[in-house]
């Protein structure tokens, strides 16, 4: 298995993250909306949904929305939240999904640059626009590398309760990896290790390029202000696809 499969499932992952902003995120999808102004009737997928916060958000506002993810045990935990305008499916991003269907689609929270080689992420990006309309919108929502680079916090140690999360972080092969070392409440020791690839807009925009999808904004946090390359804590894109 990919580390993305057993980590994001696993319950260590939510109480290493538990203290999550998660207000900031909610306002993140409000400010979109008001960004993008969907017709009410739009169709939207949420990719790397997790267990499908952003897509029940999504959905409270009327759109009909889809959520997948590679993690079963975060879709089964989905799956309580469904309704007529929501629905969730165990899915790999890299594989085409509901081709030439929704008009907008959406990768929150850094939920991309996860694969060992460039050929799964072009596969993708390609399966990214596939699942668009001619003339749909995909919004990207990453880390900004050099901000990342600039304030890397190379070691640390996190108390959860009876959990001791020890952390150390590097750049290898144009990743940034992450090192999660844990006791649990058992005493019992476990590690998970996680692996982003340190994308740049240019990296962007060269990938979804080749899956026909043109740049049409950027953003540099979760208020949408201006995107700065060195200052801004987020990179986040919108890309429209082209007519074939």
């Amino acid at each position: 298995m990919d580390w993305f499969e057993n980590w994001f499932g696993s319950p260590h992952y939510k109480i290493l993250y538990q203290n999550r902003d998660e207000f900031e995120a909610q306002e993140f999808v409000e400010n979109l909306i008001k960004y993008l102004n969907p017709a009410n009737s739009s169709k939207m997928l949420d990719i790397a949904c997790g267990e499908g916060r952003f897509a029940r958000q999504l959905a409270e506002h009327g759109f009909d929305v889809t959520g997948i993810d590679i993690s079963k045990e975060s879709i089964c935990a989905a799956k309580a939240c469904e309704s007529s305008n929501l629905q969730f499916f165990t899915h790999d991003m890299r594989l085409p999904f509901y081709i030439n269907y929704f008009d907008y689609s959406f990768n929150f929270f850094t939920s991309f640059g996860y694969f060992s080689h460039d050929r799964d992420h072009l596969s993708a990006a390609r399966a990214f626009a596939a699942s668009l309309k001619p003339d749909g919108l995909l919004v990207i929502d990453y880390l900004n590398v050099e901000h990342v680079m600039a304030n890397l916090v190379t070691e640390e140690t996190i108390e959860r309760g009876k959990y001791t999360f020890r952390i150390k972080r590097r750049i290898e092969r144009n990743h940034f990896i992450k090192e999660i070392n844990f006791i649990d409440d058992n005493n019992q020791p476990g590690k998970f290790t996680e692996s982003v690839a340190a994308f740049t807009l240019s990296d962007f925009i060269r990938m979804f390029k080749t899956a026909d999808m043109a740049l049409t904004g950027t953003f540099g946090d979760y208020q949408l202000n201006d995107y700065h390359p060195v200052d801004s804590p987020r990179l986040i894109m919108t890309f429209k696809k082209k007519y074939a």
